[in-house]
């Protein structure tokens, strides 16, 4: 991935909203929050004035006007720039277009399994599998109710979040019925490693026999 002047994600949804008419920051983060943009890239709101900031540095925003409001503080109006359009749609083009490994919180934690034992993890897995449920459930109520209302082009991020999500919940319900069931290789083995510490001698004994 191409390393910019502005790497903060949050500096794309700014981008993104200056695009349509001049905002000051304050207005930037309604307009983001209301869209629910920060359920779809990972936003910190307090580092909204320093992106900002940065964005006007390199040449993606200008200051339009500066606004007094009664007894308010002077807003400072933004408009995004001949180089901030470009920036942006370069930015859009490298998300879509270019594979980044993007390892989950989830691929970390199943790389340690073996130091929560078999009955540990089993419960945890149908713990995880009952809010992935709710979370289905969720999502499929929100592009019910915005379908009707909304081009399908503006609700893609969210069949794609469902898919995903439907995708983890297939493949976690798999490997939980392997452990309950007893397909997976080794699992006493595992299960005297966590309550002992020790390994097995033949690591073979963990290995799934060629059948």
């Amino acid at each position: 991935m191409k390393r910019r002047k502005v790497g903060n994600m949050l500096g794309l949804a700014v981008l993104s909203v200056v695009l349509e008419r001049p905002m000051h920051p304050y207005e930037m983060a309604a307009v983001l929050k209301h869209r629910g943009k920060d359920a779809d890239m990972p936003i910190k709101w307090g580092s909204l004035y320093t992106v900002v900031a940065n964005l006007e540095k390199h040449g993606f925003l200008e200051t339009v006007e500066s606004v007094k409001d009664g007894g308010r503080p002077e807003r400072t109006v933004y408009g995004i720039t001949d180089a901030g359009r470009a920036e942006f749609e370069d930015w859009v083009r490298e998300l879509v277009g270019t594979v980044e490994p993007e390892p989950p919180r989830f691929q970390a934690g199943l790389s340690m399994l073996g130091a929560l034992g078999p009955d540990q993890t089993i419960s945890l897995l149908r713990q995880r599998i009952a809010q992935l449920d709710d979370h289905v459930e969720a999502q499929r109520t929100t592009l019910e109710q915005l379908r009707p209302t909304m081009p399908r082009l503006f609700l893609v991020e969210v069949e794609y979040n469902l898919a995903m999500t439907l995708a983890e919940v297939d493949w976690t319900r798999a490997f939980l019925a392997d452990l309950t069931g007893g397909a997976l290789p080794g699992i006493d083995a595992w299960r005297r490693f966590y309550e002992t510490g020790e390994l097995p001698d033949d690591l073979g004994e963990l290995v799934e026999k060629e059948k």
